[in-house]
């Protein structure tokens, strides 16, 4: 079948492995010092790989390529687990200090619904001169003050590009292309499944051929913002 996958010119690349490390499906490895797609079944499309490459070795084609085996890749990362695993995927606990239990009274940023990136229609009026959110679901959660920092004043479209399965950048194209966006800000968890939710913004910035300011804030499982 033909379908999108990432292609790796080994010129370019420098042997740094950190496209190894970001990509979940194990679909990468290093051979004779270069970054090699290993099997064609492991690759999702998503291209979790593609922002850690600093020197832009990694792209994506449109070629003949074996089907992804969802199946595969989950015994691949049952695997990857049993010999210390993916580090996004790691069990951990987090301690955090004592907190004051007296309750506050907290009110939501949200200004729209719906928030799901696959169910917001590419079109809508609260869309017109929006500050646009594009967030990992999983922010909200390790980050407390979320809606204060990021989401007031804005609006907010959250998702997960591995659990939905899905590339985002068709959507998110749509939405800039056909709205009057301000600003784009995308907030993403430091784990390797989340850079497909930064690399399908940049990639619908990109085919929108709009310029407009953006930035990326990404955070750890400790709450805390990564450099």
């Amino acid at each position: 079948m033909k379908r999108k996958i990432i292609e790796i010119d080994e010129s370019k690349c420098d042997g740094c492995g950190l496209c190894i490390d970001a990509c979940h499906e194990g679909a990468i490895g290093l051979v004779d010092g270069k970054a090699k797609l290993m099997r064609d079944d492991y690759c999702d499309g998503l291209g979790n790989c593609l922002p850690v490459c600093s020197t832009g070795a990694i792209t994506f084609v449109e070629r003949e390529a074996k089907e992804y085996n969802d199946e595969a890749v989950k015994a691949n990362q049952q695997r990857m687990a049993d010999k210390g695993g993916c580090p996004g995927s790691n069990a951990h606990s987090i301690t955090r200090a004592a907190r004051n239990t007296e309750t506050i009274a907290v009110v939501s940023e949200l200004r729209q619904w719906p928030v799901q990136i696959k169910l917001v229609p590419e079109s809508a009026p609260y869309f017109d001169g929006a500050n646009l959110l594009v967030a990992a679901d999983c922010v909200a959660y390790v980050r407390a003050c979320f809606h204060s920092e990021f989401m007031r004043g804005k609006i907010t479209i959250i998702g997960c590009p591995k659990l939905d399965g899905v590339d985002y950048s068709e959507k998110l194209t749509g939405i800039i292309t056909n709205n009057n966006i301000k600003s784009l800000t995308v907030v993403r968890m430091e784990v390797p499944c989340c850079g497909g939710i930064e690399q399908a913004s940049i990639t619908a910035l990109k085919n929108s051929g709009k310029f407009i300011p953006w930035q990326v804030v990404t955070f750890g499982t400790d709450g805390e913002k990564r450099d």
